[in-house]
């Protein structure tokens, strides 16, 4: 974080400095919410969560080096004392991405964001400092904590922003407002939630109702909900996709046996082959909206498209690719899961998979409401329709739709099996893998289906990560 002393960061809070004795003293480390993660020079924010106050842990975090502590109640420790936790760490951010010249890119969809962001990450980082969100901590309190990363070096941040529901990207805007905002897709995920797609849409366009007149909207050309938010902004637009009428857009797309995409890309200052890394056709279309983002940054096609074919990915159980020593190939993507990224999954499954036998490990995906019963149902038939070799529906209701699906949807479904459990899952496996085998292993988060993976990579010991 750029330096703060104590006394400016209660007066842009709204707070009363406790047990202090120096209010000049500077805060010049990260702002955190575990104790444990507490640096030299940090600003330690003690959240009441569910099972743990982290005022508890007070007098630990300023052990460890905390500068102070963002408390609600005096804590026997140095501390900045606020009616609200969360409400001053979105305050202290605000005023921090304010003071940077910093250029602030925000991105939003039901699916992709997170890859997306760790791709326009890696592109923009080859050309300026940049920061950018861990993983997915896109909510109400890890947004704020990412933006205070940034430091007076930093010319790129780069704001992943979830919503589930009316005014979340809005709230998320006014702590960090963008210059740049991209809107990737309007899905199914959380559709429960939500109440249908045009309240998704209504949600995630937001983002562009945000954008100042001189900022820049880039929106998916090939997603009609999408593109219609053109007529929400004041800012320019710019469109990716593989749509003739995209600005940024993709020419001769293929798939490599391998299940990786190449692809020519056009932007307006010229075109240059793009060969990624990642796994699966739908990340050209996060590559596009990448792309676009970069373009609008300055960079020229052939920059973006180098950085593009050297990007990998930075967030874990997303389309990670590791090969057993006996040549079994696991592709963990449990991170999460909805219709979407689960028929992009199973796509590149079967394209990976060519010539060898393939597995979906799948499981629940999650706040689907009314939709859950007929996507469960034709995620299962896709599966038969990409001659997947063997389909594992893990887990109860929702995974009986999947096996169900797969069965009604012709011979092949015999090949389908409902276990109860992760466990039973991985018994299976290691009963029945063949060396040369790919198993996808895919489900919402609170199914925790990673475990299936790293149990099938820890049977063969060391594993050689591609």
């Amino acid at each position: 974080m750029i330096a703060l002393s104590l006394a400016e960061i209660a007066s842009v809070v709204g707070g009363q400095t406790h047990d202090i004795p120096d209010p000049s003293v500077q805060v010049h480390g990260p702002v955190v919410i575990d104790s444990r993660q507490v640096k030299d020079g940090s600003l330690f924010a003690a959240f009441v969560g569910e099972r743990v106050d982290g005022h508890d842990y007070a007098d630990q975090a300023v052990q460890a080096g905390a500068v102070a502590v963002l408390a609600q109640r005096p804590v026997g420790a140095p501390a900045i004392i606020v009616d609200d936790v969360q409400t001053a760490l979105g305050a202290l951010a605000r005023h921090v991405v304010r003071r940077l010249g910093a250029t602030l890119v925000a991105l939003t969809g039901s699916a992709g964001k997170t890859s997306t962001k760790d791709l326009i990450a890696q592109v923009l980082r080859s050309k300026a400092p940049t920061v950018f969100t861990p993983g997915s901590l896109n909510n109400e309190i890890g947004l704020p904590l990412t933006a205070l990363t940034a430091t007076e070096e930093t010319r790129f941040l780069v704001l992943e922003m979830g919503a589930r529901g009316i005014g979340h990207i809005a709230y998320l805007t006014d702590l960090t407002p963008p210059k740049i905002g991209l809107v990737l897709n309007v899905g199914t995920a959380h559709i429960g939630e939500f109440g249908g797609r045009e309240q998704i849409a209504q949600a995630k366009g937001e983002l562009v109702e945000a954008l100042p007149e001189d900022g820049t909207a880039v929106l998916n050309a090939d997603d009609p909900l999408v593109r219609a938010m053109a007529s929400r902004t004041k800012a320019k637009v710019i469109l990716f996709g593989e749509s003739g009428e995209a600005d940024v857009r993709a020419e001769n797309v293929r798939l490599m046996d391998s299940g990786q995409p190449a692809f020519m890309l056009h932007t307006p200052s010229g075109a240059s082959e793009v060969t990624m890394r990642l796994y699966g056709e739908h990340h050209v279309s996060n590559a596009l909206a990448a792309a676009a983002v970069a373009h609008e940054l300055g960079m020229s096609a052939t920059e973006i498209a180098t950085a593009l074919s050297g990007a990998g990915s930075l967030s874990r159980w997303r389309m990670e690719v590791t090969e057993r020593p006996d040549g079994v190939t696991i592709v963990n993507d449990a991170y999460n899961a909805n219709p979407e990224s689960m028929r992009a999954a199973l796509r590149a499954l079967a394209a990976m998979g060519k010539g060898r036998r393939t597995w979906a490990v799948l499981g629940k995906m999650a706040e689907l409401g009314d939709e859950a019963l007929a996507e469960h149902d034709a995620v299962g038939r896709l599966a038969v329709r990409l001659n997947v070799g063997k389909l594992v529906a893990v887990g109860g209701r929702e995974a009986s739709w999947l096996q169900l699906g797969a069965y009604n949807e012709g011979s092949w479904g015999e090949e389908s099996v409902h276990v109860s459990d992760a466990q039973a899952a991985v018994d299976l496996l290691r009963s029945e893998l063949r060396p040369g085998d790919v198993v996808l292993v895919k489900a919402s988060r609170s199914v925790g289906l990673e475990s299936v993976a790293q149990a099938l990579l820890d049977a063969e010991g060391e594993v050689a990560a591609r």
